[in-house]
C-alpha cells in the first residue's frame, strides 16, 4: 500500500473563509482578480478590501507553515539591522530580527523562493530562519531606522565611489553636460516621496530646509507627521527642488521669489493634481505640495458623512432655482469637496454651471471654470460681474472676501441664480452676522440666503483596531446623554488601539461633521442691524437647529470618531476657567490686554 501523499498546500483565502473573516463570494472574486492580474491571493484580498493586511498575511504565514511577527512592536535596534547590508535590506525588502546560535532570523514580506534563499546564504554567509511580516510593518521599520530616501543616498554614494556627501549637490537639466546618474537618482527620490504620500493618503507634503538638515512632513488626516530622512539628504535638497520645479514647468534659475505651479500625476488608474508652492527661506527654498485626487469629485452625498435628514435637505438645495448657499469652516475642513459634490449633483444638460475660484482645485466635466488673477485685475468681484452676463444657472464663487463680492453674490441669488460660496466663520449661524458686519442690507440677506452650513473634518476610528472606550469622563457622559436624549447608562464610545493598517495611529480616513442653519421666514424676520448671534441661535434651536458639537456626539455614539476628535474640533473654552488660573501663568489680565 502506498503511503498517503501529503495534503496540498492551503490557500490563505480558504483559511480566512474558515475563520469567518471573508465570505465565499468574496473569496471567489479574489480568485478572479488573482487570475486576471497574476497576483498572489492574499494581495488580491487586501486590494479588494475584503481582509485587513494583518489578517491576510497571518493566513499566508499559516498556509506557508511560517511564523508571523510584527517587527513594529519589537522596537529593533540599529545594530540588529546592521547584521545585513543595507543594500540587501532594500533589494529583498526584508528585516533582520536577531541572531541566535549562529542562525539569523529574517522577516520577509513574501516567502522567498529557493533561488532567493540560496543567493541570500551566499551574500550573508550564515544560516537564517524565515518568518513573515506585513509589507507595511517592514516598510515602517525601514523608514523609521534609515529614513525615507536612504536607498537613494546609498545609490548615490556607490555612483560616486563610496565617498561621503559633504557639500550641496545641484543638478541643472538645462546644462549641456547634465549628470544623468544624479538626475535619475534625484528623480527616483522624488517618485519615492510622492508614492509614500499616496500610500499614507496624505493631502500635503512639506519639505523644509534648515542649516544642517531638512524636515519632511506629510499632512495625514489633517495632522502633520514628520517622516525621518537621512542626514545626507540635506545636500540633495537643491537638486530635489530643481526636479520639482522642472515637473511643474517653473524657472529653476529663480531662487529669490515665490513660485506656484501644478504637476499632473498618475499612478495606476488614479489621477492626481499636485499644487506646487515654493518660497525662499534663509537656508534654501521650502516646498509645499497639495495633493488633489480627481477621483474624490464623484462622491455620492452618502459618502460625505451627512446625517439622513441633512442629506435630504442638501439634495433639495442643489435643485433650487435660485438662492445663496454658504459653507463655513476653517481651511482644510472639506468645504471644497462638499461644494464640488453639490455641483456634481446639480450638473445636468439643462443647467449651465460656472465656477470662479482661486485657485481651481478640481476639474469638473461639464462646468465652465474660471481662475481668479488679481495681478491683472480679474478679482472675485470683477469676474463675478462678467460671469453673471454669461447666462449661468448655477454659480460657484470660491470665497466671499469683501463687501463688493458679497453684494454681487447676494443680488445674483435674488435674480434667478443658485449661488454657492464659502465664508470664514466659526459656525453656521455666524454667517448672518458676518454678512451684516460686511454692511450687506438686512433685507438682502433675508431674501437671498437659503442655508448656511458649517463643517469640520474629524479623524475616523480605524475599523481594524476599533475597541470600546472604557474611560468616558462623567461630564462627557452627562453631556452626550443630554444631547442625544438617552440615559447616561446607554452612552458609549470607541477608540482606535493602533495597528498595522493605520500605521499605529488609531485613525484612518476622515468624516465630516455638519451643522445646517436654514433661513426660514421666522429667522428672516429677525435679521436686522446689530443682531446678536445668541438671539438667532435661540430662535434656530426652537426650529430644530442642532450645533456642530451635538452632531459630533452622534458620530461618537455610533463609534465613527473618538471623543478626542470631537473635543478637538467642537470643544468650547470656558472663560471662567481662564480667569481662575493664577495670574503668573497668564500674564496680564485678559481684559487689560
Amino acid at each position: 500500500m502506498n503511503p498517503a501523499s501529503p495534503a496540498p498546500p492551503r490557500e490563505p483565502g480558504e483559511l480566512l473563509l474558515e475563520q469567518g473573516k471573508i465570505t465565499a463570494a468574496q473569496l471567489e472574486q479574489a480568485r478572479r482578480r488573482q487570475r486576471r492580474l497574476n497576483l498572489p491571493q492574499h494581495r488580491a484580498l487586501v486590494d479588494l478590501n475584503f481582509a485587513s493586511e494583518e489578517d491576510a498575511w497571518r493566513a499566508l504565514a499559516e498556509a506557508s507553515h511560517l511564523e508571523f511577527v510584527d517587527p513594529v512592536a519589537m522596537n529593533l535596534k540599529r545594530e540588529v539591522l546592521e547584521l545585513v547590508p543595507i543594500k540587501v535590506i532594500f533589494h529583498y525588502h526584508l528585516l533582520p530580527l536577531g541572531m541566535e546560535q549562529d542562525c539569523l532570523t529574517i522577516a520577509f514580506s513574501e516567502p522567498p523562493s529557493q533561488m532567493e534563499q540560496g543567493n541570500l546564504r551566499l551574500l550573508l554567509g550564515t544560516r537564517f530562519k524565515i518568518v513573515l511580516a506585513t509589507p507595511s510593518a517592514i516598510h515602517a521599520v525601514i523608514k523609521k531606522q534609515f529614513g525615507l530616501g536612504a536607498e537613494t543616498i546609498q545609490r548615490l554614494r556607490e555612483e560616486r565611489g563610496g565617498v561621503e556627501l559633504n557639500e550641496e549637490i545641484v543638478f541643472d537639466i538645462q546644462g549641456k553636460e547634465a549628470d544623468s546618474a544624479l538626475e535619475s537618482t534625484v528623480s527616483a527620490f522624488v517618485d519615492q516621496l510622492l508614492q509614500e504620500a499616496l500610500r499614507l493618503r496624505a493631502t500635503d507634503i512639506h519639505l523644509e530646509p534648515y542649516a544642517n538638515s531638512i524636515r519632511l512632513r506629510y499632512r495625514v488626516d489633517g495632522m502633520l507627521e514628520t517622516v525621518p530622512v537621512p542626514a545626507d539628504m540635506r545636500h540633495l535638497h537643491a537638486a530635489v527642488v530643481s526636479r520639482l520645479k522642472i515637473m511643474a514647468g517653473l524657472n529653476i534659475a529663480e531662487k529669490r521669489l515665490p513660485h506656484d505651479g501644478r504637476i499632473a500625476m498618475k499612478t495606476g488608474d488614479e489621477e492626481y493634481d499636485l499644487r506646487v508652492s515654493i518660497v525662499p527661506t534663509k537656508y534654501g527654498e521650502a516646498v509645499c505640495l497639495r495633493i488633489l485626487g480627481r477621483h474624490s469629485l464623484f462622491l455620492d452625498l452618502g459618502q460625505l458623512g451627512m446625517e439622513p435628514n441633512q442629506e435630504a435637505v442638501f439634495s433639495q438645495l442643489v435643485r433650487l432655482p435660485q438662492g445663496l448657499v454658504l459653507l463655513t469652516g476653517p481651511t482644510g475642513s472639506g468645504k471644497t469637496t462638499t461644494l464640488y459634490t453639490a455641483l456634481a449633483q446639480a450638473n445636468d444638460e439643462n443647467r449651465k454651471i460656472i465656477t470662479f475660484e482661486d485657485p481651481i482645485e478640481y476639474q469638473l466635466e461639464g462646468t465652465v471654470q474660471i481662475q481668479v488673477r488679481e495681478q491683472i485685475g480679474l478679482t472675485f468681484a470683477s469676474g463675478l460681474r462678467s460671469v453673471l452676463r454669461h447666462d449661468p444657472d448655477v454659480v460657484l464663487v470660491g470665497e466671499i472676501r469683501d463687501l463688493e463680492t458679497a453684494e454681487i453674490a447676494v443680488r445674483a441669488a435674488q435674480t434667478g441664480h443658485l449661488v454657492f460660496s464659502t465664508l470664514h466663520t466659526n459656525d453656521s449661524i455666524s454667517a448672518v452676522t458676518r454678512l451684516l458686519e460686511m454692511r450687506i442690507e438686512p433685507y438682502l440677506i433675508a431674501s437671498s440666503l437659503v442655508c448656511s452650513i458649517a463643517q469640520r473634518l474629524a479623524r475616523r476610528i480605524c475599523r481594524h483596531c476599533s475597541e470600546p472606550d472604557p474611560d468616558i469622563p462623567a461630564f462627557i457622559r452627562d453631556e452626550m446623554a443630554a444631547a442625544l436624549g438617552i440615559p447616561p447608562a446607554e452612552v458609549s464610545a470607541r477608540r482606535g488601539r493602533g495597528c498595522v493598517e493605520c500605521n499605529q495611529r488609531g485613525h484612518r480616513g476622515r468624516v465630516a461633521i455638519y451643522e445646517f442653519f436654514l433661513v426660514s421666514q421666522a429667522i428672516a424676520d429677525l435679521i436686522q442691524p446689530g443682531l446678536r448671534t445668541g438671539i438667532l441661535r435661540e430662535a434656530a434651536r426652537h426650529l430644530g437647529w442642532r450645533s456642530l458639537r451635538e452632531m459630533g456626539w452622534l458620530k461618537v455614539q455610533r463609534g465613527e470618531i473618538p471623543i478626542s476628535e470631537q473635543e478637538r474640533w467642537t470643544r468650547l473654552i470656558d472663560p471662567a476657567a481662564l480667569l481662575t488660573t493664577p495670574g503668573a501663568a497668564l500674564g496680564p489680565h485678559p481684559q487689560s490686554i
